[in-house]
């Protein structure tokens, strides 16, 4: 009886080890190749957009895929290094044989691949990394961009300021934003959309720190000196929370209206600085977890939540989002091989999303590839009620999607450049 257990399971071993090959090959897999940072301070965006890539995945998978193919999540640590990620990319393309590349916190990475995306003919899904020269200066067909970019965020802030001067008038401003791409989008792009909407203003100073830059004590007494009435903020993540911090004990804020429309309102900020973050500040983010204030938004917080027990920053939305996307084009095309088809069932693609208001449902324009979106900018408020943050925005102020894009000859005059 012995003899013959043995003899069967050796059987069954045999029959496993010859037919596992051929049970893998009739495996349909999409692969998704993506590059977030893991390390430093822009490692809990690369954890939290993993997270949300993999929870979406999940859910994609359990209800047994689309069209027939099970989706595969591959995340390796760009190290927010442009000349790093681009040998990751190539090694994805070649060896992995990824159907998409996928993710990019820093512009400066994004920027790099977008050429890999382009020379290799394959499909980038933008997820978090917002210059908007990826799709207007620099667009090319493989690249689609599922958060909103510098352009929208500069386009409702100054819309902001502009219904601000008609209420509290104000007259100079200043910048504090990024040496690199990102920064210095934000910039000509909040003085572009300041002038279209008629918005009269004086700059009496620009500030431009390195990215990940220790000490702003500089640049903060510079500020100070030149006493603007509006500051413009664009650093993002750490780099935002530093500077808040460092800030704060000269009191900056009380002498001056801090605005930071693209990345000052991300959740990381209010959970990094709880009750030491100044009152009364002019924020917003690509997603916000206590609004829309609607049931999709809060079962998205809650599901993320509760697989990772953190609070989601706007980075996981956008990662959530690409894997949506990847999953809806395979689904109207049926094959993630045919990259030109993927292309165009992208291009205008409808996909509702958590950060959408009931009334309106988030698209893909053809002419970009950039998602249009509704944005909505607040100010810090007290708020306990997603620990360990103390604050968090309210006081909101809407603005349509149509609103933020930019014109039509804006982005004739940056391609013909």
């Amino acid at each position: 009886m012995r003899k013959q257990n043995v003899f069967g399971i050796l059987i069954v071993s045999v029959l496993v080890f010859v037919l596992a090959p051929f049970a893998q090959a009739q495996e349909k897999i999409v692969k998704i190749g993506s590059l977030f940072p893991m390390t430093g301070r822009p490692g809990l965006y690369g954890l939290d957009s993993v997270d949300a890539a993999e929870m979406a995945v999940e859910e994609i998978n359990a209800k047994g895929g689309v069209a027939g193919y099970k989706l595969e999540f591959i995340n390796s640590d760009s190290k927010a290094k442009p000349d790093y990620a681009i040998r990751i990319a190539k090694r994805y393309i070649d060896e992995d044989k990824v159907h998409f590349l996928f993710g990019v916190v820093s512009s400066a990475v994004g920027l790099a691949l977008t050429e890999v995306s382009k020379q290799n003919k394959k499909i980038f899904i933008g997820t978090d990394h917002a210059s908007t020269q990826l799709t207007v200066d620099k667009f090319q067909p493989y690249y689609f961009r599922v958060s909103n970019n510098t352009f929208q965020s500069m386009a409702a802030g100054a819309l902001y300021l502009k219904e601000l001067a008609e209420k509290k008038p104000w007259s100079t401003i200043a910048y504090v934003g990024p040496d690199y791409a990102y920064g210095h989008d934000q910039w000509n792009e909040l003085k572009y959309n300041l002038d279209r909407f008629g918005v009269k203003y004086k700059i009496v100073g620009e500030y431009w720190p390195k990215l990940f830059a220790p000490d702003y004590t500089p640049f903060i007494t510079s500020i100070l000196k030149d006493k603007p009435d509006i500051l413009i903020s664009g650093l993002w993540g750490g780099d935002s929370v530093a500077f808040i911090k460092q800030a704060t004990p000269y009191g900056l804020f009380e002498k001056v209206l801090f605005c930071s429309p693209d990345a000052g309102g991300n959740y990381e900020v209010m959970s990094a600085t709880g009750s030491e973050l100044p009152l009364g500040l002019v924020l917003s983010a690509r997603h916000h977890n206590n609004w829309p204030d609607t049931a999709a938004n809060k079962e998205y917080v809650q599901k993320f939540f509760k697989r990772t027990g953190r609070f989601p920053t706007y980075a996981a939305e956008g990662a959530y989002t690409g894997i949506l996307a990847i999953a809806q084009a395979i689904e109207k095309v049926g094959n993630p091989d045919d990259t030109e088809a993927l292309v165009k069932a992208m291009e205008g693609m409808k996909i509702k999303l958590p950060e959408d208001p009931d009334d309106f449902t988030s698209y893909i324009d053809p002419e970009t590839h950039q998602i249009v979106q509704v944005q909505a900018v607040g100010v810090t408020v007290p708020n306990d009620q997603f620990p360990p943050a103390k604050r968090m925005l309210g006081e909101w102020k809407i603005y349509k999607a149509e609103d933020l894009l930019p014109p039509k000859e804006y982005i004739e005059m940056k391609r013909k450049k």
